[in-house]
């Protein structure tokens, strides 16, 4: 079975998109820095060729594509991309958190990358690992990545730190409670104007019955 994964760009004090995220601009505004690294190579990527990944980072960008199976992501940020117009970027099963099946999706949902879960994240995750198999399970936006992280439903965080400072926007990780959550350092990449960072969630060890 795969890992479950919060794969996300994040400027350096912590957000993942600038301030005023909108479907106008999805990223908020200046947000688009946190994606330069990767549209700005010289070479398309293999495993989807609107990808241009830089030099140095282009093996992290393929490693990620070929080991997801399934992705999931809330209703918000399905708004705010438009559904990627039918066409996600990765070529995965998506499973979108919502209370409602959007009216739009509603007759051709089926036909469709997307599977609308209106019974919670347990169920959304047990429906992706199915998809997804032996490969892994990506998940994307802030809240949901905040809801598996105090679940402890996490198992990797692989951060591709950009250097700039937004001062605001949507924090990735807020609203986590007052227990710490305990990191491993798995790799450190570097390449030019970007840092790969991945870490493995240290989960608390059962306790049993003496």
């Amino acid at each position: 079975m795969g890992q479950v994964v919060v794969d996300l760009s994040v400027s350096l004090d912590g957000f993942i998109t600038a301030p005023a995220p909108s479907r106008q601009a999805g990223l908020g505004v200046g947000g688009e820095r946190l994606h330069e690294w990767l549209f700005s190579g010289d070479t398309p990527s293999a495993a989807n060729p609107m990808f241009r990944p830089i030099a140095g980072s282009r093996k992290v960008f393929e490693d990620f594509v070929r080991n997801t199976g399934a992705v999931i992501v809330g209703r918000r940020w399905f708004d705010i991309v438009d559904g990627w117009g039918g066409q996600p970027p990765l070529p995965a099963r998506y499973f979108i958190l919502t209370h409602t099946v959007p009216p739009a999706w509603k007759d051709r949902a089926a036909q469709s990358p997307f599977t609308f879960v209106t019974d919670g994240l347990t169920s959304a995750l047990e429906q992706a690992r199915g998809a997804a198999g032996d490969r892994d399970v990506a998940v994307g936006g802030a809240n949901v990545a905040q809801q598996c992280l105090t679940a402890g439903l996490l198992d990797e965080i692989q951060l591709h730190v950009v250097p700039v400072l937004f001062g605001g926007g949507t924090r990735l990780f807020a609203d986590l409670g007052a227990a710490p959550i305990a990191l491993q350092q798995i790799a450190v990449y570097h390449a030019q104007d970007i840092t790969h960072l991945r870490f493995r969630v240290v989960k608390p060890a059962a306790s049993g019955r003496s």
